[in-house]
C-alpha cells in the first residue's frame, strides 16, 4: 500500500495472535491511530467483516477515534481504492468488499447486548465500565483491541492483564516516529512538575492513587509451599455490603493473603457452605466482625474456629499500623481484594486536608485482614516498616524498545 506511513506499534497490533489485545499507552504514542490502522488493513483483507469501535459516547469518538480514521481513509495512496463510502450520518466505514467498521457508543450493559462484530476496539476504555465490555467482548467473534491511558488501575488491570490469550502492550511517545521534538520536550518536561503524571503520560505506566492507605503490596501467582495459614478474617454483610473471607498466610517476615469469599446476600448457613467450598478448614482460626456476636455463635454452632476480632478505641489505626510493616503479597486471583486495595484511601476534610482516618468504603476484603492483625499480629514483629511497593502486573509482552533498536 502506498503512501500507507505506519509505526512499530501498528505492526505489534496488526500481527498479534491473542484475543485480546491491550494497548496501555503514554500520550502522543499513537496507540489509537495504530489499532485503526491494523483494522482498516485487516477490513480491506477479509470480506463482510464487522468490526465495531466503541467508546465512552459519541462526542468522546468524534474528537479522537473518528478523527484518527477520518485521516486515514482520507490519506493518499491504494488503500482508498477499496472503499466504498462513508456514512457520516450512521458514523460508519463501508468497503468495497462489504465489510463494516461502525463508531458505536452504549448507555448501559443491556445496550450492549444489541448486534454481533468480528472485531472489536474499546477505545479510552477507562471511561467504559466491565459491565458493557463484558458484553460487548462476549459477542465478539475474532479479536478485542483495548487500549488506554493508564491514569489508575481500573477492570483492565483487576481482570484481563496477565489472564491466558491476553496480550499487553506498553507504548510511549518514543515509539511514535512522526511525533515532534516539541512535543516530546513538552511532554518529558512533566518530570520536573509531577513524577506519578510522568510516568503515565511520557513512560505508558499504570500510576498510583493518591492517598492509599495501603500501599505496601504487590500481585503474587499463589502462595508459596510452606507458608503457614495463621486464620481467616471474615467481615458480615448482607443486603448492600458484601460478606468477605480472607485468609493470611506469613513466611519468612511477609504477609500472603488469598480472597476466599466476596458475596452479598449471604445467611449464615450459606456463609458455612462458601468456606467449604473455598476448602477453608474447620480447625483454621477465624477472626470476625465482633460486631456480629449472633453470627459468631451460629457459625461456631456449625463447627467453625471463629472468635471476634479484639476491637478497641484506637484499633483501626492500630491494625493498618502493623499491615503497613509487612509487604503484603497478593494472589492474583484475589480481584475483589486486589480492587480494594487500589481504592482504599485516607478521608480528607473540606479543605482537602487529609485526615489521619480511613473512609469507610471499599473494605469487605480490607476489614477482615484487619482483624486477622489485631488477634494474630503484634506491632513489634517487625522493628522496621518496609519500602513501599508499586503495583507491578505480570505483563506477557515484548517492550517495543527492543524493535526501535533492532
Amino acid at each position: 500500500m502506498t503512501g500507507f506511513n505506519a509505526s512499530v506499534l501498528f505492526l505489534e497490533n496488526y500481527y498479534a495472535r491473542e484475543h485480546v489485545v491491550i494497548n496501555q499507552g503514554g500520550t502522543s504514542s499513537g496507540k489509537t491511530y495504530s489499532i485503526l490502522q491494523a483494522l482498516f488493513c485487516i477490513a480491506c483483507e477479509q470480506e463482510k467483516l464487522v468490526i465495531t469501535v466503541a467508546g465512552q459516547d459519541i462526542p468522546n469518538l468524534k474528537a479522537g477515534a473518528l478523527r484518527d480514521a477520518l485521516n486515514i481513509w482520507s490519506s493518499p495512496g491504494q488503500l482508498l481504492a477499496t472503499f466504498s463510502t462513508y456514512n457520516k450520518s450512521d458514523l460508519h466505514f463501508e468497503f468495497a468488499n462489504r465489510s463494516v467498521i461502525e463508531f458505536k457508543s452504549y448507555d448501559d450493559a443491556q445496550d450492549a447486548k444489541s448486534g454481533k462484530r468480528d472485531y472489536l476496539f474499546v477505545n479510552e476504555a477507562n471511561g467504559i465500565s466491565w459491565d458493557i465490555y463484558s458484553e460487548l467482548a462476549l459477542r465478539t467473534k475474532k479479536r478485542i483491541y483495548i487500549d488506554y491511558n493508564p491514569n489508575t488501575a481500573f477492570w483492565v488491570h483487576d481482570k484481563l492483564i496477565g489472564q491466558p490469550g491476553v496480550q499487553l502492550i506498553i507504548s510511549d511517545h518514543r515509539h511514535n516516529p512522526f511525533l515532534e521534538k516539541k512535543m516530546r520536550d513538552k511532554i518529558e518536561s512533566l518530570k520536573l512538575e509531577d513524577t506519578e503524571r510522568w510516568k503515565v503520560y511520557a513512560r505508558g505506566l499504570t500510576g498510583k492513587v493518591s492517598g492509599l492507605v495501603l500501599d505496601n503490596w504487590r500481585l503474587c501467582d499463589s502462595i508459596p509451599p510452606g507458608a503457614r495459614l495463621i486464620a481467616a478474617g471474615l467481615d458480615f454483610g448482607f443486603t448492600n455490603d458484601e460478606t468477605g473471607c480472607v485468609a493470611v498466610y506469613k513466611q519468612d517476615g511477609e504477609l500472603w493473603i488469598e480472597e476466599l469469599l466476596y458475596q452479598a446476600g449471604l445467611t449464615n448457613p450459606d456463609i458455612s457452605a462458601r468456606l467449604n467450598e473455598a476448602g477453608l478448614s474447620k480447625k483454621t482460626e477465624i477472626v470476625a466482625d465482633s460486631a456480629e456476636p449472633k453470627s459468631i455463635e451460629e457459625l461456631r454452632r456449625l463447627g467453625w474456629r471463629i472468635v471476634p476480632a479484639r476491637k478497641g478505641a484506637d484499633s483501626v489505626q492500630l491494625s493498618i499500623d502493623i499491615l503497613k510493616r509487612y509487604k503484603l503479597n497478593v494472589t492474583r486471583s484475589s480481584v475483589n481484594l486486589r480492587n480494594e486495595l487500589s481504592r482504599y484511601k485516607w478521608k480528607k476534610n473540606r479543605s482537602g486536608r487529609v485526615l489521619n482516618e480511613p473512609s469507610d468504603s471499599w473494605n469487605h476484603l480490607i476489614d477482615p485482614l484487619r482483624y486477622v492483625a489485631l488477634n494474630k499480629l503484634k506491632i513489634n514483629d517487625l522493628r522496621q516498616p518496609v519500602s513501599r511497593l508499586p503495583y507491578t502486573p505480570k505483563n506477557n509482552y515484548k517492550p517495543l524498545s527492543e524493535l526501535l533498536t533492532q
